[in-house]
């Protein structure tokens, strides 16, 4: 099962990334705290202290197109905030 979708990269994460050695990814629903933290261990190679998950629902969302009036619904996901242990980081762009 594949636990970790995609790291989210954002100015706030960015920020959380610098000052508190935090990095947040999107998760499969039905991962729990101690399945990402071995994750992301065996991944990174890095040792994580803590692990924080929140799940968000999904919203609806409407908008009014030449076609008429169209509604739809964003997923709901998984979020997982994970703090690293001191001297530890992640770096997502040393592929590129």
């Amino acid at each position: 099962m594949e636990l970790l979708k995609k790291p989210i990269i954002t100015e706030k994460m960015t920020m959380l990334g610098e000052k508190r050695n935090q990095y947040a990814f999107r998760v499969d629903k039905k991962a729990n705290k101690i399945e990402i933290k071995k994750a992301i261990e065996a991944m990174f190679g890095i040792t994580v202290q803590a692990v924080n998950t929140m799940v968000y629902a999904g919203k609806k969302k409407s908008r009014y197109t030449k076609a008429g009036y169209v509604e739809g619904r964003k997923d709901s996901f998984k979020k997982a905030i994970v703090t690293l242990k001191e001297g530890d980081n992640i770096d997502f762009y040393s592929n590129i």
